[in-house]
């Protein structure tokens, strides 16, 4: 009898197992005083929240956990208040290799926050707790999200419905970040983007590069490099209806590297269109282009 309720135990927990693998850092070297004991409690604290927090309604096998990292910089503090930016990045394997693409890449710089040591910190998918939260919550939905959308057609629909809801309970307690007011690269403009359909071709991008070329080189290079190359040429109807914006950049802050390296070696592909492609939609990256020769 005991032997079966240890069984019924494990499988329970195996259940529940969380969503994330996030390394977290707390780094608060720019206040000068990077060894007090609270910022060490921080991080000890935000690991703790964000690894072991249930987000979603799914069971994920250890080896399906999304590898992500989180990286926050303080730079100021007096008494409980915080400011700081945070750098919010996750991966996810390529299908029959070890390699682990790049999917989010995030420098979030509008981070304010209140924090006493030990305080509880509770996430409550509509009701707002505290800065704090509502700002690691949105970045974990917006990975979540990400991450489905390069497995399925709109995989992360239901993820990004949840970011969306903590940006808009989270608007009204006036933190920079959330409100429209706050930019083209706020957090408001990233949800709201990424929700609209006027900026349909990132998601269906994400899609296509991962599942039509990375994953699809596994079995065939060559055939998944031209994957690679009719996804990336997706962008040039995002790029005639929104010139420069913000999702663009989103998308190759987290891939321009990649795609250097997929592009300067391996089997040749047609890219003179891909190469016309990338120096319009992301110039900041030219340098990169101009290494792809075959």
């Amino acid at each position: 009898m005991n032997r079966i309720l240890i069984v019924l135990m494990l499988l329970s927990w195996s259940g529940f197992s969380q969503e994330l693998n996030c390394n977290v850092v707390v780094n608060a070297q720019q206040t000068g005083n990077e060894n007090l004991q609270i910022f060490k409690t921080l991080e000890k604290q935000l690991a703790e929240f964000v690894n072991n927090t249930k987000w979603t309604d799914k069971t994920f096998e250890a080896q399906e956990k999304i590898s992500c990292g989180i990286f926050i910089n303080i730079t100021e503090y007096n008494n409980d208040v915080y400011k700081a930016s945070i750098q919010v990045q996750s991966s996810r394997p390529v299908f029959g290799s070890t390699y682990s693409t790049p999917v989010y890449n995030i420098n979030d710089k509008d981070f304010t926050f209140k924090y006493l040591e030990f305080q509880n910190l509770i996430f409550s998918p509509n009701q707002f707790q505290s800065n704090l939260v509502s700002v690691l919550a949105f970045h974990i939905y917006m990975i979540l999200g990400v991450d489905a959308d390069t497995f399925a057609p709109n995989g992360g629909d239901v993820y990004f419905k949840q970011a969306q809801t903590i940006a808009n309970y989270s608007q009204q307690e006036g933190s920079k970040g959330w409100r429209l007011e706050d930019g083209l690269q706020s957090r408001y403009a990233l949800i709201d983007n990424i929700s609209a359909s006027t900026y349909k071709e990132f998601r269906e991008v994400m899609y296509a590069y991962h599942r039509k070329g990375l994953d699809e080189m596994h079995s065939n290079v060559k055939s998944g490099k031209s994957g690679l190359v009719n996804a990336l040429n997706s962008f040039n109807a995002l790029h005639a209806r929104r010139p420069n914006s913000y999702l663009l950049r989103v998308f190759f802050d987290a891939k321009a590297d990649e795609i250097e390296q997929i592009f300067t070696d391996g089997p040749s592909v047609e890219i003179t269109e891909l190469l016309s492609t990338l120096n319009k939609v992301a110039p900041m990256h030219s340098s990169k282009w101009r290494n792809i020769t075959f």
